[in-house]
């Protein structure tokens, strides 16, 4: 079976001798050595100011919110992970979907001046597949109502927009660093933000608001990761390039094969490099996409319709709402596998196999 994605894996030897450095130091959590070690060799690698590692991808939203004291709405995207939304109606604030751009599926810049009123704090826009949001006209837009901006790049690890961190832009950026990301800890997610002062918001909130062993700063949550998941985020973080560099050529496989499919793809941001985080596909209807998508599971290949259904008519916590160009693309969307250890002659195999 060719799965649509399987995690990258370090060494045994390699994750093993972090192991035995964990076993000397008896710490499991509480931001322990690996931890604070892995906050500072990404943050270099990155190249960003301010970066926290926490519980997941998901906490690291939550905590967004909070530390940004949202309230009310929220516009965002309804082509994104569900975490993207539900985070938002957790921390009680409302959802207001605006539809996506058709060539690169992000939230439609155009498009978010329309749903802005007195209710509206913030924006969180989605790096869809790690493409870079058009972050010029959203940070404007964002600076002319006075909102906060909120990126979920959970997909842009290591993406650049004309050489500059895509996670430099808006108030807070947050990532995965889920198992099936391209660079992972297992489970993990990290928040990076430029503000000084909001960095050090997020370091009380992370573990529960305590500002010494006897007093507390803010409202706080146990966001915290342990140094097991350090560890293989140290592992893992030594082959980032090696991972990134297979994955784009994996890419340019498909793309090759897949040049005289009537098949579409996102348009990839001017100014950035894709990271090959994902490699999604259009077909000209749901049909042909679900026809396609049986023959290659029947000859053991396996794929993913990321994103459907849109989330504006999905949820069933929110007020539903049809979108026009978000409804159409996510039944037409199918995400190929692509990982690490898959082979180019997969690669060659699966794109035979697409009519």
């Amino acid at each position: 079976m060719i799965l649509v994605t399987r995690p990258f894996l370090p060494p045994m030897e390699e994750y093993n001798r972090y192991l035995e450095r964990i076993w000397k130091s008896s710490q499991l959590t509480n931001m322990g050595p690996l931890s604070r070690e892995l906050e500072e060799r990404i943050k270099e690698y990155l190249k960003v100011d301010y970066l926290l590692f926490v519980t997941n991808g998901t906490i690291a939203l939550q905590m967004a919110i909070k530390a940004l004291e949202l309230r009310g709405e929220i516009i965002t995207t309804p082509f994104s992970f569900v975490a993207t939304s539900s985070t938002i109606v957790w921390e009680g604030c409302r959802p207001v979907f605006v539809d996506i751009d058709p060539r690169t599926l992000n939230i439609d810049p155009t498009k978010i001046e329309a749903a802005i009123t007195s209710k509206v704090s913030a924006i969180m826009a989605t790096h869809v597949y790690g493409n870079p949001c058009n972050v010029a006209k959203i940070d404007a837009i964002a600076k002319k109502y006075n909102l906060k901006v909120i990126y979920d790049a959970a997909h842009a690890f290591g993406v650049e927009v004309a050489g500059t961190s895509v996670l430099n832009f808006g108030d807070i950026s947050t990532l995965s660093l889920h198992a099936t990301k391209l660079f992972h800890t297992g489970e993990g997610g990290l928040m990076l933000t430029r503000d000084p002062r909001l960095f050090e918001r997020l370091q009380y909130i992370r573990n529960f608001g305590f500002r010494g062993e006897d007093s507390f700063a803010y409202l706080g949550i146990n966001g915290k990761n342990s140094e097991l998941h350090a560890a293989m985020g140290l592992a893992n973080l030594k082959y980032i390039d090696q991972i990134i560099h297979k994955r784009q050529a994996l890419s340019f496989q498909y793309d090759q094969n897949l040049k005289q499919k009537n098949l579409g793809r996102p348009l990839w941001h001017k100014n950035s490099i894709n990271n090959g985080a994902y490699y999604p596909v259009f077909f000209e209807s749901e049909e042909k996409l679900l026809h396609c998508r049986k023959k290659l599971l029947d000859n053991g290949v396996s794929t993913r319709r990321y994103f459907y259904p849109s989330l504006a008519t999905a949820l069933p916590y929110i007020e539903l709402k049809a979108l026009p160009v978000t409804d159409d693309i996510a039944k037409r969307v199918l995400c190929l596998p692509l990982y690490y250890d898959l082979k180019v002659e997969e690669v060659d195999w699966i794109c035979n196999l697409i009519m």
